[in-house]
């Protein structure tokens, strides 16, 4: 049941922080490197002035109130309160702008990312799940902005803020005072290591045991209709119990260790707070020296307890770089692989496309170990329908998805019109065929969106000839909203039938000017609904190069000629009646599979 988790459970054991990928998103921040800028100058603004606090609390207490002065108090009020709004002005500026930045960067890498998905061979698809490329597109995305947004900007503004205290107190407070603070810092040192290490094991359990919840939600949800009609709700209910109380105690081993971690920063922070207090206060009481002043040992404590605020969000801080390291990883990972192979330098381009189309010695496989066609051979001529059979496996799909160029072919050549279609641009190889594949796939939108693909070019008048063509006009009629009827995810409120006839105005409608390619685009239809098709077929056929890839009799019996694939390879082609007459494949093909179909009219 959770097959292909492994590889997802790898993904995330990349580095805590890898300054590779970090490089790899900077080119991403260059166009809004002003802002980027404006945003770090007033960080820096914010930590200079969050110092300023205890600074003006020492002048308070050692000029004026330990002196009993307090007419120069007003002043110090002033140039507290007026430190708190520009430090409000300052923070709430930066966050403007390291929001906007990291907006504006999660669209481009989207865009990015879909451009680059677009480009990606089938062959890429076929071994990637859609949920694992969603994830991609949104939730590892999502990280990389909590990441410019919260985790870069924090570690930078508690890199000014502890640089700055560090300074002040050795300079401007006491040294003696300083020494003391961080007299505790090795114990935090090594909790702060401890607490990484646990935390990115404790990280990774959690992420994988959300992948498992995550993909048993996706099966048991889509395939609801199967649970339900062999009573399995229990069943699934206890595996899912299962799966959940995993996630629950991998959650619950988190909050153990920041439970943890949080008291004993807590701790070690009031510890260093005594230790100044018994030192400062033996060094005012003793007289040690004028720098041990009330003033002094307040701002000190007030410093010290603002250098353990920092390492208090450390937890959160790295959970931040560990989850967006390891989306930075799975997305340059996608962004990296390659794309299509690109169209040659100097393509071939037919004015006038008649459809004449030879396969020459053609082989192919989705693995070139394994060829799915072997050296296959044959010629359809411009006009000429041509059906292709063959057991399970044999190639005939292979044949549609190499012809459109969905998939390069390892050896011989495929010529359109004489010229071989591997020096032509794909898009203009696709442009002359209108494909109705086997599953037919819609999209939410109306029926008018799903017909002409928001290409406005064809226009409503053609789409509704384009749906009458195929007697698919006959049940959209009869819809509430007719060509504006709302089509659900995948076209779930329409029958498979009426999908396909939708499929089939599609393809009309953008008017192939030659090819007509149909992968068993009928088996799935009933009988009425394939007999209202079948004269739109046999007229759409006419004069127009179409191949025709079934199952069933009744859509290859008026073809003009009929090709058998075996394991590959053509062995047979010719006539119905001259390929039955024969008794070789076709004929066996024919006893197993279309004896009950022969009263058909």
């Amino acid at each position: 049941m959770y097959a292909g988790l492994e590889h997802d459970e790898d993904e995330i054991l990349g580095k805590a922080y890898d300054g590779r990928l970090i490089r790899r998103l900077v080119p991403y921040l260059r166009p809004y490197r002003t802002r980027v800028v404006l945003a770090l100058i007033m960080l820096l603004a914010t930590g200079i002035l969050d110092l300023a606090g205890p600074w003006l609390t020492k002048l308070a207490i050692d000029r004026y109130i330990v002196t009993r002065r307090p007419s120069g108090l007003g002043l110090i009020l002033f140039l507290y309160l007026g430190s708190l709004i520009l430090g409000f002005a300052m923070r709430y500026g930066q966050t403007y702008y390291m929001q906007y930045v990291g907006q504006r960067v999660m669209l481009d890498l989207r865009v990015r990312i879909f451009s680059h998905l677009q480009h990606l061979p089938l062959r890429f698809f076929d071994k990637n799940p859609v949920g694992r490329l969603m994830t991609r597109m949104t939730s590892d995305v999502d990280a990389l902005n909590d990441l410019l947004t919260q985790g870069v900007v924090s570690i930078a503004g508690d890199t000014v803020t502890l640089i700055g205290i560090v300074l002040i107190m050795f300079f401007v407070i006491n040294w003696q005072l300083a020494l003391v603070s961080i007299a505790v810092m090795p114990i935090i040192g090594l909790v702060a290591r401890y607490f990484q290490r646990a935390m990115r094991v404790i990280y990774r359990n959690i992420r994988v045991r959300l992948s498992r919840v995550n993909g048993f939600l996706n099966e048991n949800i889509t395939g609801m209709v199967i649970v339900q009609l062999f009573n399995r709700e229990r069943s699934m209910f206890d595996d899912f119990d299962r799966l959940n109380s995993d996630y629950l105690r991998a959650n619950l081993n988190a909050v153990f260790a920041y439970s943890i971690f949080s008291p004993i920063v807590v701790f070690v922070g009031a510890l260093s707070s005594a230790l100044l207090l018994w030192v400062g206060g033996h060094g005012i009481i003793s007289h040690w020296g004028a720098a041990f002043t009330f003033g002094s040992l307040v701002a000190a404590m007030q410093y010290t307890d603002r250098a353990f605020q920092p390492i208090r969000d450390l937890a959160e801080k790295y959970t931040i770089l560990q989850s967006a390291m390891a989306a930075s990883e799975r997305i340059f990972g996608l962004i990296d692989e390659q794309p299509e192979k690109p169209d040659p330098g100097d393509p071939q381009i037919l004015d006038r496309v008649r459809g004449h189309i030879e396969f020459r010695d053609v082989t192919f496989g989705y693995d070139a170990e394994n060829p799915v066609l072997k050296n296959v051979s044959f010629t359809i001529n411009a006009g000429e329908s041509v059906a292709i059979v063959g057991a399970t496996g044999a190639g005939k799909t292979s044949l549609i998805s190499i012809l459109s160029r969905f998939y390069d072919i390892q050896g011989g050549q495929i010529l359109l019109d004489g010229v071989n279609i591997q020096t032509m641009r794909r898009r203009d190889v696709r442009r002359h065929i209108g494909a109705v594949l086997q599953d037919a796939v819609l999209f939410s939108g109306t029926i008018t969106s799903n017909i002409r693909l928001h290409d406005d070019t064809i226009t409503d008048t053609q789409v509704r000839r384009a749906a009458m063509f195929v007697n698919a006009d006959q049940f959209i009629q009869k819809l509430p909203d007719g060509y504006d009827h709302i089509v659900r995810e995948r076209g779930a409120n329409f029958s498979a039938g009426q999908r396909q006839l939708i499929a089939f105005a599609r393809a009309i409608a953008f008017d192939p000017e030659v090819l007509l390619v149909l992968d068993e685009a009928t088996s799935s239809v009933d009988t009425e609904t394939e007999s209202l098709i079948q004269s739109a077929l046999e007229r759409l056929m006419t004069g127009r190069t179409s191949i025709i890839i079934a199952h069933r009799l009744f859509t290859i019996r008026h073809v003009d000629r009929i090709l058998v694939l075996h394991k590959g390879q053509l062995v047979e082609e010719g006539s119905h009646d001259v390929l039955l007459a024969r008794e070789g494949f076709y004929h066996r093909l024919y006893q197993l599979q279309y004896r009950e179909q022969e009263a058909l009219p």
